[in-house]
């Protein structure tokens, strides 16, 4: 009897272990939906709590994003991140703008605009 619960104990352990592994990357299509459905919530907006909202959201899809995409999400969180605050470095901005303003192309290249 106590063979039989440690084996299932074991066995139940094992499983909990591998329902707590790295999560699936997503395809681009999969990623490019998920970004979609962010930015298209009409509670995400401009101001600051908006940008805030936004960037909290597209963590955890940067996270599992396609490879093609990983970098662009990173730079789109990076900038929110940086605008969001309550005083931005304006000289950080500025060096950020050109990465940003490629990234939205890059996004646009993968997801249709």
């Amino acid at each position: 009897m106590k063979k039989i619960t440690t084996t299932l104990l074991a066995a139940g352990l094992l499983l909990s272990a591998s329902a707590c592994s790295a999560p699936q990357q997503l395809s681009t299509a999969d990623t490019c939906s998920r970004v979609k459905t962010v930015i298209s919530n009409p509670t995400n907006t401009t101001d600051k709590t908006g940008t805030i909202r936004v960037a909290n959201q597209l963590r955890p899809i940067e996270v599992v994003s396609s490879d093609e995409l990983k970098p662009t999400l990173k730079t789109l969180v990076d900038y929110l991140d940086e605008s969001s605050k309550d005083k931005p470095d304006t000289a950080k901005l500025d060096a950020m703008k050109n990465d940003y303003q490629n990234a939205g192309t890059n996004y646009g290249k993968y997801c249709g605009g």
